[in-house]
């Protein structure tokens, strides 16, 4: 199978920290994952008065529909080029999904933040999982669409090339990183950048690199909105200096925010 991402798309990613697959996966499945994900909720599909929670969270899935929408031959090409060949592990679970429902209140979970990728001295708090400058653990962040999602339909919100910021801040911190919160609580302070909305219909995959900051809105539209946001995991360390070999476009995005 031939490169499915262009040398143009490789050096969008490197610098905005992000790139949009189109259609990696089937509608089918998209579709199948939906019955499942409808099925758990509390609420009804054909009526929306039922559904009186901005956000509702579900997790985690491990169902065919949702493993084969992660491990298409298209997204794993693209994985190998992104990070390197042999260099990942294969998703088999989606983790979480914050559903996202038509409401007038606020969600109490749309802050910037960057997604943490170990464990800190209480692996069961996730405000205290930690974050590196090798990102430890963690090859991309992925945004999945199994609904289509327009500007109304609360698009998770991109900051683009923050990434780069991202990797400054983390390079002082050495080895042992910084947890989630403390993170999230420097993420202000950093250059103004870009809004982009992850807008898609569903099948759309955006390959986000792992320090990407990103945010939730409300949603302003008519139809929940399903997304997934799963790490694809290290199989290794990433190198960020030092390398005889050259470096992957991930840890190329990382050394522009540490020389």
């Amino acid at each position: 199978m031939s490169d499915i991402l262009s040398k143009k798309e490789i050096e969008h990613f490197i610098h905005n920290g992000f790139i949009r697959l189109d259609n990696s996966f089937s509608k089918e499945t998209a579709d199948a994952a939906l019955d499942i994900l409808w099925n758990d909720l509390p609420c009804d599909r054909s009526n929306p008065s039922t559904w009186i929670e901005p956000v509702i969270r579900l997790g985690m899935y491990t169902n065919e529909p949702f493993v084969n929408s992660v491990n298409t031959p298209k997204l794993h090409n693209a994985f190998n080029q992104l990070i390197g060949k042999d260099k990942w592990i294969p998703c088999r679970n989606v983790g979480t999904f914050p559903v996202r429902f038509p409401s007038s209140q606020q969600p109490n979970d749309t802050g910037k933040h960057v997604d943490a990728s170990f464990p800190g001295n209480d692996p069961n708090n996730f405000l205290e999982w930690r974050v590196n400058v090798k990102s430890k653990g963690r090859a991309l962040l992925m945004l999945i669409l199994y609904s289509d999602v327009s500007e109304n339909d609360a698009p998770t919100i991109i900051y683009e090339g923050s990434h780069i910021d991202v990797a400054s801040v983390l390079y002082k911190e050495g080895d042992s990183g910084i947890s989630f919160m403390e993170l999230a609580g420097k993420l202000d302070e950093l250059p103004k950048r870009k809004e982009v909305f992850a807008t898609g219909k569903a099948g759309t995959v955006y390959l986000c690199h792992p320090f990407l900051v990103h945010s939730g809105q409300p949603h302003r539209g008519s139809t929940p909105k399903f997304m997934a946001q799963p790490p694809l995991l290290l199989r290794g360390e990433l190198s960020i200096s030092d390398s005889d070999i050259g470096y992957s476009p991930v840890e190329k995005a990382i050394r522009l925010g540490i020389d």
